[in-house]
């Protein structure tokens, strides 16, 4: 009994684990999607200064830094659009 116990609670935190990174999915054609040098100096004229810029297991394209007023970000976006789709 002690060991189901133990592996349910594993299951469930493994669970949340992985809820808590996930991010969006971007489904748009990579062949539209917006170049990633091009993109990361759209933001950088934005005022962002990026630590950290990648494309994510979701297709979308994700950066770690701070805004123009230095706040820290982590921001998902459409690599199509550039739309914001999810800000931490």
């Amino acid at each position: 009994m002690k060991a189901l116990a133990v592996s349910t609670l594993l299951i469930a935190l493994g669970c949340a684990t992985t809820g808590a990174f996930a991010g969006p999915t971007c489904t748009a054609p990579k062949d539209q999607w917006k170049p990633q040098d091009a993109f990361q100096q759209d933001l950088k004229n934005q005022g962002y200064q990026i630590r950290t810029f990648k494309v994510t297991k979701g297709n979308c394209y994700e950066i770690y830094g701070t805004d123009k007023t230095g706040k820290k970000v982590e921001i998902y976006f459409d690599p199509a659009t550039g739309a914001v789709l999810k800000s931490e």
